[in-house]
């Protein structure tokens, strides 16, 4: 537990972890392949665009899963994410998944200092302090809950420090820190529940990772990042 208190501090005293937009602001790009059974079956890249105070990323993803040579199930993806002053100001989604509309709308609202969502599967008001779940957001980590970026649904969250490791994605070594992100309502529907094993680079503030199990097991691997 010690450990675990002293890594976490770590992590979230570094001076990324303080204004973590602003840590961004050297990247334009990170590109993630995403794996399934050790295959190759789609992507999720992120592009990021820097203007005074203002940071904007673009996501596009899309992946298909085949069942003797017919599609089970698949993903595509456009989202466009807008932070000021390193507080999220708004973000839209529009995604396919089997063929099936989903979306969200989230707008910054000044006056009741929270976010308003108009999403597929969620329509209201949220705390600012809900992180969306996307993949290059290291603050994911240090989250209570996070908002589905595919519906706007908002889920609790609890993560835990597991160790130190060093892995190595496309020819690279990284040296990581090893989490579990788990729902923190264990009685959801196990389709429903979040369930992912996440490894971050603490000194480049950036995800290289992410495993999880659902139909088969999946990885979302760092290709590259510029």
């Amino acid at each position: 537990m010690k450990k675990y208190i002293y890594i976490l501090l770590l992590f979230l005293f570094t001076p990324q972890a303080q204004s973590y937009t602003s840590h961004y602001k050297n990247i334009t790009k990170i590109e993630m392949e995403v794996f399934r059974n050790g295959e190759t079956i789609g992507y999720s890249n992120y592009f990021f665009e820097h203007e005074n105070d203002t940071m904007t990323i673009k996501n596009y993803t899309q992946f298909k899963v085949k069942l003797l040579n017919i599609a089970i199930f698949s993903i595509l993806s456009e989202t466009i994410e807008k932070y000021e002053n390193n507080k999220l100001i708004f973000f839209k989604s529009n995604t396919l998944q089997n063929g099936k509309e989903k979306f969200v709308n989230l707008k910054y609202d000044k006056k009741s200092n929270k976010f308003i969502i108009d999403g597929s599967s969620f329509k209201g008001k949220a705390e600012i302090d809900n992180v969306i779940g996307n993949w290059w957001n290291q603050k994911i980590l240090i989250a209570n809950s996070q908002i589905s970026p595919l519906s706007g649904s908002i889920k609790e969250q609890k993560v835990n420090f597991l160790k130190k490791e060093i892995i190595e994605l496309y020819g690279k070594s990284y040296e990581v820190l090893h989490f579990k992100l788990k729902s923190k309502n264990e009685n959801l529907p196990e389709e429903k529940k979040l369930n992912f094993d996440i490894w971050l680079d603490p000194r480049k503030g950036l995800i290289v990772k992410i495993a999880y199990e659902r139909m088969g097991k999946w990885e979302y691997r760092l290709k590259n990042f510029e």
